[in-house]
């Protein structure tokens, strides 16, 4: 488990050397995105399969609302990603169960700050 911490932050950091470098760093993301999280929740290929279509939906959506409102009222904000999570939230039970489901809300937190992390570690 450290181990693959690790080699994730070296990615990351890697990853954010070349996004200085390239436009195109919001795929790269996603892709580290997309390993963090299966490794997290310890997806099976049938899992998996059945998994990232719903969840590159619910994440488009949920993106959609933070771009869409980066200067409005952040509680609004919040209750519309709140409301996303609930609309999806029987799919991925369906998916991955409700203790997973759980699991799913940590580690999109822990990417979060494992990114934010390795951003403010590049601009020092």
């Amino acid at each position: 488990m450290k181990k693959f911490l690790l080699i994730i932050l070296a990615v990351l950091g890697a990853c954010s050397f070349t996004m200085a470098q390239q436009g195109n760093g919001r795929e790269k993301i996603q892709a580290l995105k997309v390993a963090f999280i299966t490794q997290k929740l310890h997806l099976t290929a049938a899992e998996a399969e059945k998994f990232w279509p719903v969840y590159n939906q619910y994440d488009d959506e949920i993106m959609q609302v933070r771009t869409n409102n980066r200067n409005g009222d952040i509680i609004e904000k919040e209750q519309q990603v709140l409301d996303i999570r609930k609309k999806y939230r029987p799919s991925f039970e369906k998916i991955l169960g409700p203790q997973r489901l759980n699991d799913l809300y940590s580690a999109e937190a822990d990417f979060r700050k494992v990114l934010i992390q390795r951003l403010k570690e590049r601009r020092d």
